[in-house]
C-alpha cells in the first residue's frame, strides 16, 4: 500500500491505526473497556500531534488519515471501504447511478496518446462520426499527450448541454479535424440487450443491478412477450451485482406474490430483514433459464439462487463467484462515507453462498475458502440438493472455452482492434450483425496485414521448455541436453507458424465481433456472438426439451455436466476444477 511521504516506526503505526479505528467508529462495542478506549484515543492523539509537529517533511493530513483508514479496513473484507469527499462522484457512478454528462465514448492510452476504444449508439460521439481508433489530440484546446485516462475522462465529462470542442485525428485522414459536440446525459443501461433469439426465445442481458434495473428488465420482458416467446433467458454472466432490492423485484417478475426471495442476517438484529415478493408476477409460467459464470456475483447470485431454490428456473453456465455479503453505506462528516458489510444473505433454501471466510484468516493474514467439510446440503422447493459456501452451482455446467495464445496475443496487442478500424474505413457497410460473417478472403487479407507486425507469444510448451532450461542450468546439466533443447525449441517455433490456420475459426470469431461493433455498436457485438455462444445454445436446447426441463426441476439427476447426470458433489468438483480464475 502507498504510504505517501509519511514514515513512522512500526510501533507508532500500530498505535496510529488502533487509535484511528476507534476514532472513525465514533461508537464502541459495549464489551470494550472504557479505560482502554480513553487510553488508546489519548495515545492516538499524542502520536498524531508529535508526528505532525516534528516529522522532517510536511505532513499531508488528508492522505495520512486515508492511509490509516484503508489499512484498518483492509483487515475486514474488500467490500468494506472508506470513500472520501474527492471520490464521492465516482462512487455514485459505479455503485448507485448509471448517469453522467459526457459524449458517449470510451477511451484508452497507447504510447502516451489517447484513443477512442468504443462509441455508444445514439450519443454525441456517434452522432459526430467519432469512431473507435480515432485519436483525441485536444479537448477544449488542452493537449492530451501524456495525460492518463482519468485526467482525460474528467475533461470529457461535464454538465449536460455544455459544448465541448475536440481535435480528432483519424489514421486514414492526413490532418486532424475539429468537432464541436454538446454533452448529453449518458445513461448506461442496466439491460444492455434484449430481443429474440433462436427457438423464438426471449433474451435479456442484465449487466448490473443499479437504479431502475428492475424497471428495465420489466420493459424488456413486456416487449418480448409481444412476440409470444417459447421461453425466457436471463443472462447474468459477468454481472457483479448492485442493489439488493432490485434483485428482489426482478425475481418477483417470475415468482408469485408473498414468496421469500432472500434474507439478511448480521449481529445487529434491527438490520435483519426478510425480503418477500410483493406483487403478482409478470411471467410466472414460461420456461426460464438463468445464465451465470464465475464473474456473476452478489445480486446476480441472489436472483439465480432464489430462482433455483424455488425451482422456477434452470441455471446454466459455470459456478458463480460466491459473494454472500450485504453492504450498507453510512454518511460521515465532510461529505465522505463508509460502506460496511453488515450482514450475510441467505436464499430461500437457507443457504449462504459466501465462498471466502474473511473472519478466520491464516496467521499471515491471507484469507481462506470455506472448507469442503463445512459445506452443507440444502433442499429446493421440490427437494433438489443444493449447497452453501461456494457460489451457485449450475444445474447444467457448460465448460468455458479459453482462446488460444495466438488469439489472445492478437487481441491484446490491439491488432484485431486496428484491423477492424481499417476494415471500417474501406467497407462502407456490412450485412446485418446476426448474418455477417468474416469470409476466407477477408481472413487471407488479415493474415497479410499481420506481415511484419509483432504478435509474439509463448505457448504452454515453450514456458515449460524455458523452465527446464532454467532448472538444468542451475544444476549445471544444461550443456548435456542443449542439442536436444535447441532441436525441440526449433520444432516448437515451426509449429507456431501454423497457429494462424490452426486457430482460424476462433480468430475469425473475434474479428467478426470487433468489426460488427464498428457498424452496429454494442448491439452488434451481442448479435455477432450469438451463433458462437454455447451457454445460449444449451439454454435454447433445454427449453425446447420440456421433458428434460421438467426432469431437472423435479431433481431427477440434478447438476448435469455437459448434459449428463452426475452426483451433485462430483459436479461441484468438476465445476471447481474449471474455475481456476476464482
Amino acid at each position: 500500500m502507498n504510504k505517501g511521504k509519511v514514515t513512522v516506526s512500526k510501533y507508532k503505526r500500530q498505535l496510529f491505526f488502533a487509535g484511528l479505528a476507534l476514532l472513525a467508529l465514533g461508537t464502541f462495542s459495549f464489551k470494550d473497556d472504557l479505560f482502554q478506549l480513553s487510553k488508546n484515543l489519548d495515545v492516538f492523539a499524542s502520536v498524531y500531534k508529535e508526528v505532525n509537529i516534528n516529522y522532517v517533511d510536511d505532513i499531508n493530513s488528508s492522505k495520512m488519515i486515508k492511509t490509516g483508514v484503508d489499512a484498518m479496513l483492509d483487515n475486514l473484507d474488500p467490500y468494506t471501504e472508506f470513500v472520501p469527499e474527492s471520490e464521492i462522484e465516482d462512487y455514485k457512478l459505479h455503485y448507485v447511478s448509471t448517469q453522467y454528462g459526457g459524449i458517449g465514448a470510451g477511451i484508452f492510452s497507447r504510447s502516451g496518446k489517447v484513443f477512442v476504444s468504443d462509441v455508444f449508439a445514439g450519443f454525441p460521439a456517434q452522432k459526430a462520426d467519432i469512431r473507435p481508433g480515432d485519436q483525441l489530440v485536444k479537448i477544449n484546446d488542452i493537449p492530451l499527450d501524456g495525460k492518463n485516462n482519468d485526467q482525460v475522462s474528467l475533461l470529457l465529462k461535464g454538465s449536460k448541454g455544455a459544448t465541448i470542442r475536440l481535435l480528432v485525428k483519424r489514421e486514414s485522414d492526413p490532418k486532424p479535424v475539429e468537432k464541436n459536440l454538446v454533452r448529453d446525459e449518458i445513461k448506461q443501461p442496466n439491460v444492455s440487450y434484449s430481443g429474440m433469439v433462436d427457438g423464438n426465445m426471449g433474451y435479456i442481458k442484465l449487466d448490473k443491478f443499479l437504479e431502475n434495473s428492475a424497471d428495465e428488465v420489466t420493459n424488456a420482458l413486456v416487449a418480448i412477450k409481444k412476440n409470444n416467446p417459447n421461453g425466457i433467458i436471463l443472462d447474468l454472466r459477468s454481472n457483479g451485482g448492485g442493489i439488493l432490492q432490485e434483485a428482489v423485484k426482478i425475481v418477483n417478475l417470475f415468482v408469485q406474490k408473498d414468496v421469500e426471495v432472500v434474507s439478511q442476517k448480521g449481529k445487529i438484529k434491527e438490520k435483519n430483514f426478510t425480503y418477500n415478493t410483493v406483487s403478482n408476477p409478470l411471467e410466472p409460467n414460461l420456461p426460464l433459464v438463468v445464465l451465470v459464470n464465475s464473474h456473476s456475483a452478489s445480486a446476480s447470485e441472489i436472483v439465480a439462487g432464489a430462482l433455483q431454490d424455488l425451482d422456477r428456473a434452470i441455471i446454466i453456465g459455470q459456478r458463480s463467484y460466491g459473494k454472500g455479503l450485504v453492504q450498507q453505506t453510512f454518511n460521515l462528516p465532510y461529505n465522505s462515507l463508509v460502506k460496511i458489510t453488515i450482514a450475510k444473505y441467505y436464499v430461500p433454501s437457507g443457504r449462504c453462498i459466501q465462498e471466502i471466510d474473511y473472519t478466520h484468516r491464516k496467521d499471515d493474514g491471507t484469507v481462506v475458502k470455506v472448507a469442503d467439510s463445512l459445506i452443507h446440503e440444502f433442499k429446493t422447493k421440490n427437494g433438489r440438493s443444493v449447497y452453501d459456501g461456494s457460489g451457485i452451482y449450475p444445474d447444467i455446467f457448460v465448460k468455458q472455452d479459453r482462446f488460444a495464445n495466438i488469439t489472445q496475443a492478437l487481441v491484446g496487442k490491439l491488432l484485431v482492434f486496428d484491423y477492424a478500424n481499417r476494415y471500417r474505413d474501406t467497407h462502407p457497410s456490412i450485412d446485418d450483425s446476426k448474418k455477417y460473417t468474416f469470409s476466407d478472403a477477408d481472413y487471407a487479407d488479415f493474415v497479410k496485414y499481420l506481415d511484419g507486425k509483432n504478435y509474439s507469444y509463448n505457448t504452454a510448451s515453450e514456458k515449460m521448455l524455458a523452465s527446464l532450461k532454467t532448472e538444468a542450468t542451475k544444476e549445471k546439466q544444461f550443456g548435456e541436453i542443449q542439442s536436444e533443447y535447441d532441436a525441440l525449441k526449433a520444432k516448437m517455433a515451426a509449429s507456431k507458424k501454423n497457429d494462424l490456420q490452426l486457430h482460424k475459426d476462433e480468430i475469425k470469431q473475434v474479428l467478426e465481433n470487433e468489426i460488427t461493433a464498428r457498424y452496429y455498436y454494442e448491439k452488434g457485438r451481442y448479435e455477432s456472438n450469438f451463433k458462437y455462444d454455447k451457454e445460449l445454445a444449451q439454454a435454447v436446447k433445454v427449453m425446447q426439451d420440456k421433458e428434460m426441463m421438467a426432469s431437472i426441476l423435479k431433481g431427477e439427476g440434478n447438476y448435469k455436466v455437459i448434459g449428463k447426470p452426475v452426483l451433485a458433489m462430483a459436479a461441484k468438483k468438476a465445476v471447481d476444477a474449471d474455475s481456476d480464475d476464482q
